[in-house]
């Protein structure tokens, strides 16, 4: 600008300059030679002159318009800068409505026209009804039937985002030939703060009033000076007050509440108190003025509670009561009647709770049957019927094998028999012990005065524990007749299995006493020494069996090499072999350390392999292992004669036969492994073919702390 204005005055320097020296030699040459002056040589200075103030003055005069010019952009960018202020603070967007085209043109804050719409675009940022508002006022504008108008219009909802308010000031902004408008300025102002902030104030005071106003208690407000600012109507009435507005002047204070405890203002903290007020005693109380005098007591209920910010600052104290001497004074005249009542029917009431008691403490239940209106009525109280129920659910009450039998008797009672009626039925009725209820009826019939049965009466009884002690000690007596059974099986086989070696070897003994060849010895004492094998075996396994049933053995998990023990014990059950068997070994491990029992678990293989040896006389005896999974698995698989269909259920009982009546070793090998097995939390399974051979499973968990498989195996 400084620039600007120095240049002028350059310029207006020159100008002056050029004018006082062309002027003066124009007028010298006029006065010196007034005859030639419009000779052709001073018509050239003339025009020379003229030409160069005429330049110089269109010089100064473009010098100036551009002066102005940039003054006025200067100005104009100032101006849109407050704007611009002005816009963002007041959340205020403008529009320009071109009236010929029905566009709707947004201003920008740089001085420029941004995006333009048509009215159908325009319309989808607003409600539809909202912007047929803005329409009519426009076009009242353009028609000239007012001056200005003005709108509020909501933005469309579209999806989760939340609706925006505006108002809308609409002015004319130019206008054409004969007055009409040719463009419309529109001035847009979110209010949409301003709306919520409005609705959530009225919404707090509509619900504040709503509650303080139609509560069905008395309700007080004071605030953090202890004045009081509000009460209801339910209050004036319950203090005799004749005008809400006379107790809200100031005077009234919380300390001179007879309710209040007097605890001081900022160590208020929530409270209820039932008080007796006796209004007599406010001789100089406020309660005593003569616009609302109140006497007599009074019984009041009523809770304080003060209400405080979020740094524990009072802001004010509600209390709510309720005037309940009418309740207080009807429940002394209730308890006084109850009193006297109570008094007139004690002794019936004796004689009728003594035989409640007795039916409850017996368990026992009062039953009444109507024929004339087929409902059974029962009760532990005398006085009243607690469950009444029809035929069909009677029936239902059942389970379904005493259907029939209720059925029954329904029909003998609805048929007025005079007999005694006696049922003893399991309901679908459960105990708090889940047990199925036992219920015994025993029916008598009850006639008028005509000897005809007018109902029948009788007693209901909870059997369940009788039954279940029956059905339990049948249970017992069943189970203990077939452990002596078990027990007299086992014994008359365990004697008959002991009797048979041991006759052997007695016979066999008593042969060296009698006349005999002496070639026979040797077979006498192999036999001998054979059998005493036999009958110190089983009587072993008898020893074991017992401490396995009394759970005397004991486990003990170390860690041992499975890989390396698991040959010998093979060959040891294999020591009585046939030479035409054939036995082979899986050992697919070079190291496998498992925590287990080994003595127990060897005992289990040995007595595998034996077995497998006694079905086998020729063909192959093989035994693998494997561990997968937590889990040690080992099989002995043979080509023996196998074990029919009817003997292999029965190959764990104890002296099992098999079809030929041979036993499986010495009838306990497989009973024996079978419980070492299931007491080490293993499984154990036995697959069989007649004549094709068997083969033995047996999975024990364990941990295994090192696997390390044969090279050979993995190639």
């Amino acid at each position: 600008m400084k620039n600007l204005k120095s240049k002028g005055n350059n310029v207006f320097r020159a100008l002056m300059w050029g004018c006082t020296f062309l002027v003066p030699q124009m007028i010298f040459a006029q006065a010196t030679d007034t005859g030639h002056v419009y000779d052709a040589n001073h018509l050239l200075a003339y025009t020379a002159a003229g030409f160069l103030i005429g330049v110089l003055i269109l010089f100064f005069l473009s010098f100036i318009y551009h002066y102005r010019e940039q003054d006025a952009a200067a100005r104009n960018r100032s101006q849109y800068l407050r704007l611009s202020l002005v816009l963002q603070t007041g959340h205020l967007k403008l529009w320009l409505y071109d009236v010929g085209k029905r566009h709707y043109i947004e201003l920008t804050e740089t001085k420029g026209q941004g995006a333009e719409y048509d009215p159908i675009d325009f319309a989808r940022f607003f409600n539809r009804d909202d912007f047929e508002s803005l329409r009519k006022g426009i076009f009242d504008l353009c028609d000239k039937r007012s001056l200005s108008s003005s709108a509020s219009l909501r933005s469309a909802a579209e999806g989760d985002e939340p609706v925006h308010y505006y108002e809308f000031s609409v002015t004319v902004a130019a206008r054409g030939a004969q007055g009409r408008p040719v463009t419309l300025l529109c001035v847009q102002h979110d209010v949409t703060s301003e709306v919520t902030r409005k609705e959530t104030v009225n919404q707090t005071l509509m619900r504040y009033h709503t509650v303080f106003n139609s509560s069905l208690v008395d309700m007080l407000y004071y605030d953090k000076q202890g004045v009081l600012r509000d009460i209801n109507e339910r209050a004036c009435q319950a203090f005799n007050v004749p005008n809400r507005e006379y107790v809200l002047n100031g005077s009234f204070l919380l300390e001179n509440n007879p309710m209040y405890n007097g605890i001081p203002l900022d160590k208020l903290e929530n409270s209820r108190t039932s008080t007796i007020i006796n209004f007599r005693d406010f001789q100089d109380n406020v309660y005593q003025l003569d616009d609302f005098r109140l006497s007599g007591k009074i019984y009041y209920e009523s809770t304080i509670n003060p209400i405080r910010d979020e740094h524990g600052r009072l802001e004010g104290v509600y209390m709510a009561g309720r005037n309940v001497t009418e309740m207080v004074e009807s429940f002394h005249r209730q308890q006084e009647t109850i009193r006297q009542l109570r008094e007139a029917t004690n002794s019936i009431q004796k004689y009728v709770d003594n035989i409640n008691y007795a039916l409850q403490v017996s368990g026992v239940l009062l039953v009444n049957y109507n024929p004339s209106t087929y409902t059974l009525e029962v009760s532990n109280d005398i006085n009243r019927s607690q469950l009444r129920m029809s035929q069909l659910r009677c029936i239902r009450l059942g389970t379904p094998r005493f259907h029939r039998q209720i059925s029954s008797a329904l029909n003998r009672m609805d048929h007025l028999t005079t007999r005694p009626i006696e049922l003893n039925v399991e309901t679908e009725l459960r105990d708090k012990k889940g047990r199925q209820l036992w219920l015994l009826f025993s029916m008598v019939p009850l006639k008028d005065e005509q000897g005809r049965v007018v109902r029948y009466f009788g007693l209901c009884r909870n059997m369940t524990d009788m039954v279940e002690t029956e059905q339990r000690l049948a249970v017992e007596t069943k189970k203990a007749q077939e452990t002596e059974e078990l027990k007299q099986s086992f014994l008359t086989n365990m004697s008959y299995e002991i009797r048979t070696p041991l006759n052997t070897v007695v016979g066999f003994a008593e042969l060296f006493e009698t006349e005999h060849d002496e070639a026979d010895e040797p077979l006498f004492v192999e036999e001998i020494k054979r059998n005493s094998n036999s009958l110190l075996q089983l009587v072993n396994d008898i020893l074991f069996l017992s401490r396995l049933d009394a759970h005397m053995i004991e486990y003990n998990k170390t860690p041992f090499d499975f890989a390396l023990v698991f040959d010998s014990h093979c060959q040891m059950g294999w020591s009585g072999v046939k030479p035409t068997v054939k036995t082979i070994i899986e050992n697919p491990y070079e190291h496998l350390v498992v925590n287990i029992d080994q003595e127990q678990l060897g005992k289990v293989i040995e007595k595998l392999c034996a077995n497998a040896v006694s079905y086998t006389d020729e063909g192959t005896i093989r035994a693998k292992y494997e561990y997968r999974h937590g889990e040690l698995t080992f099989s002995i698989e043979d080509t023996g004669a196998g074990i029919d269909e009817a003997t292999l259920p029965h190959v764990f009982d104890r002296f099992a036969r098999n079809g030929q009546q041979k036993l499986c070793g010495t009838g306990l090998d497989l009973p024996i492994v079978q419980t070492l097995v299931q007491q080490m939390g293993g499984t154990i399974e036995i697959q069989s073919e007649l004549g094709k051979g068997s083969t033995a499973w047996v999975i024990i968990p364990c941990e295994a702390q090192t696997i390390e498989k044969r090279r050979d195996m993995l190639l």
